[in-house]
């Protein structure tokens, strides 16, 4: 064979094993990510072309569609509930730009766009900042600094406060509030309880500010838990009117939405807050008045 003829065919051969080994390694890579079902396969570049939500039905570790091992959390991780951004407050909550009872109309006529032919109305989720820690100086301040009970008193939230009070705190706290719930009365054989519930029907107890009974509803005392997770910002008040009616009750004076003789500063009733409203409201349209007839 003449020696141009044997170059030509070893060059042939060396091209034909390059584009044999490019279509095999092709083939090799191909067969080892295939993309389908749950598996994207290996991208290049893969920007935002998949999804990069995690799998409700899957058991293991989630590393479908995840780029790197920070990306990489358990189920347990996804699916448990996680606390929002530390600030953030949801559209609707239902505080008060002071402590003043007589703030509550104004307050959720705002909310629920009475303000204006424009306004949306906007669903109440009772969500409220605390502006106190879960300890010792924090819960002193909290009695000294909160006073007022935001709502007023009310027939319809005295018997609320009753039903939740019941449910939530008549076990240990007695239905009466003395102290003797079902877990430390003698009607209960198997009563055991580590400690004695607080009886409030006493002096300590009358004479407390409405701001050491919201506190412990928020965090619990000694082997008491919190309740923020079952009572909302409301019905932690609404329960502790209710409370404030059942030591009335016991001094034999009136707490209810017609009057409060136990004690003005605990709460303001209906009667009196639906007249407090009204002459603010006058108080606030006079100077408007006055304008207008310049």
């Amino acid at each position: 064979m003449a020696p141009q003829a044997v170059a030509n065919y070893k060059n042939a051969m060396k091209q034909f094993k390059q584009i044999v080994f490019v279509i095999v390694a092709v083939v090799v890579i191909y067969s080892c990510t295939p993309a389908g079902g749950n598996k994207t396969g290996h991208e290049y570049m893969p920007d935002m072309a998949h999804s990069i939500a995690y799998e409700s039905n899957v058991i293991d570790k989630y590393y479908y569609n995840t780029w790197d091992s920070t990306s990489t959390f358990t189920r347990k991780e996804l699916s448990a509930p996680r606390l929002p951004v530390a600030g953030t407050i949801p559209r609707g909550y239902a505080a008060y730009a002071s402590s003043d009872a007589t703030q509550y109309e104004n307050i959720h006529n705002t909310l629920r766009g009475g303000r204006s032919i424009n306004a949306i109305a906007i669903p109440l989720n009772s969500h409220v900042p605390y502006h106190y820690k879960d300890t010792e100086e924090e819960r002193t301040r909290a009695i000294a600094e909160i006073i007022n009970n935001p709502f007023p008193i009310t027939a319809a939230g005295l018997e609320k406060g009753k039903e939740l009070y019941n449910i939530q705190c008549g076990i240990c706290h007695g239905e009466k509030g003395d102290g003797l719930g079902y877990l430390v009365s003698e009607s209960n054989p198997n009563a055991k309880y580590p400690a004695a519930p607080a009886n409030f029907l006493q002096d300590e107890f009358y004479e407390a500010s409405n701001g050491r009974y919201y506190h412990a509803i928020i965090y619990g005392k000694n082997v008491m838990g919190g309740y923020a997770d079952k009572l909302s910002f409301e019905e932690r008040w609404q329960v502790i009117h209710y409370i404030r009616s059942l030591q009335a009750k016991e001094k034999k004076v009136i707490y209810s939405a017609e009057a409060n003789t136990f004690n003005p500063v605990f709460g303001v009733p209906q009667k009196q807050f639906s007249q407090l409203a009204a002459s603010r409201t006058d108080a606030t349209a006079a100077p408007s008045a006055a304008g207008s007839q310049e």
